[in-house]
């Protein structure tokens, strides 16, 4: 029973290490170095930004409207997903994203119209198109919002 105890914690110690040795490589085109939203009009892109009275869940990364998604890391796309659950008329426009996993880590992928909705893409290779966010929120910086599924902070990663 020890020795099964043993080997249960080892596995989980050396799969923490793993995911927290993960750097995502560039998630949009003409953006290779990842660069964070800052502060504009509409907020700021860091991890717990206040947004009235929520915290901002996700780290915003800048990405150009109708720019090119790929994949940061080999990645199998787990589904579609709806970013507003009650959308306003503008919000329909960029009511969509996609779910992702690699590298040990599940995360989330938002204002990103999606290619398709399972199976697997490898490093650099395209998972979508970056939505019109100018349009539905204009003068914000146009940015993918990048999730953890478990809402921690992405921001090491980066």
């Amino acid at each position: 029973m020890l020795l099964r105890h043993r080997t249960v914690v080892f596995f989980l110690l050396v799969v923490l290490s793993v995911c927290e040795g993960v750097t995502f490589g560039p998630i949009c085109r003409g953006n290779p170095s990842n660069t964070r939203r800052g502060y504009d009009s509409w907020g700021a892109g860091n991890y717990g930004a206040k947004r009235g009275t929520r915290v901002h869940k996700g780290l915003d990364i800048e990405c150009a409207d109708g720019s090119e998604v790929i994949a940061p890391f080999d990645v199998t796309l787990a589904g579609r997903l709806t970013v507003y659950s009650n959308p306003s008329q503008e919000q329909t426009r960029i009511n969509m994203g996609i779910n992702l996993r690699g590298q040990g880590l599940c995360f989330k992928f938002f204002y990103v119209r999606p290619d398709r909705d399972s199976g697997t893409v490898r490093k650099g290779e395209r998972i979508g198109t970056m939505l019109p966010m100018q349009s539905t929120y204009p003068g914000i910086t146009s940015h993918v919002h990048v999730q953890m599924c478990d809402t921690s902070d992405p921001t090491p990663h980066f």
